[in-house]
């Protein structure tokens, strides 16, 4: 099986000339990178939709929970 590139020869390049404090920019960068493309999505629709499936939890608590959510969720 043949071995996938993970950065191209332009980017081992400049790589190679960054300072420690420029690689250590970049690599943060990249880590950030993959954590938000490999984080899972919700649908909020869906979560509030099930929120109020549940007894006991009223309209004005359900807007506040899904507050809650869409601020931590940067939404």
């Amino acid at each position: 099986m043949a071995e996938q590139k993970i950065i191209d020869r332009d980017t081992y390049r400049a790589i190679k000339k960054m300072s420690r404090e420029e690689l250590q920019a970049f690599l943060m960068r990249y880590a950030n990178e993959l954590l938000e493309n490999d984080s899972k999505s919700i649908n909020l629709r869906e979560v509030e939709k099930d929120l109020r499936q549940i007894n006991g939890i009223g309209d004005k608590c359900i807007e506040e929970i899904m507050h809650l959510i869409e601020k931590n969720l940067d939404v």
